[in-house]
């Protein structure tokens, strides 16, 4: 720690935490919901004003923040296959021509979005009513990393 400023005549210290979560999903496509990981990770760091920042260390992966309901994940699945379906061969994407078979994982992960950012107030997450964070796979099948960086004082 060292101190950053000072408030009210006494110096603020800021921490920094980093943990990594490792995932790997049987399946090309689905969502796991990491809140309580997140959770024990801000109470391990020992903040209690400051940020959290949630990233998939992989660009066919996302985390994201929503509802935790079952029906909406549906609605996510069949959404993203709309917008950017599976499709190995070279013909619909450009990618593909490079021997991958996942172009369509990089544009689900772009429209899911990259990472998430949480304020934390009094050491806990500070949501909205029904607000969980979600790491999204989009080319599963091998394992995946999950930075959580907390800091803050």
């Amino acid at each position: 720690m060292r101190p950053l400023a000072k408030d009210s005549g006494a110096a603020v210290c800021m921490k920094a935490h980093t943990k990594y979560l490792t995932l790997n999903l049987p399946h090309r496509i689905g969502f796991v919901n990491i809140t309580s990981e997140v959770e024990q990770a801000v109470e391990e760091s020992g903040v209690q004003e400051g940020l959290c920042l949630v990233n998939p260390m992989h660009i066919t992966a996302s985390v994201f923040i929503n509802d935790d309901e079952r029906g909406l994940h549906h609605d996510y699945q069949q959404w993203l296959e709309a917008l950017a379906p599976f499709d190995a061969s070279p013909e619909r994407y450009h990618h593909n021509r490079t021997g991958e078979d996942n172009a369509d994982a990089h544009m689900k992960r772009q429209l899911m979005g990259r990472e998430v950012v949480v304020a934390i107030t009094k050491g806990k997450l500070d949501f909205g009513t029904w607000e969980q964070i979600f790491y999204g796979e989009f080319d599963g099948r091998r394992k995946k990393r999950i930075l959580i960086k907390i800091i803050g004082a």
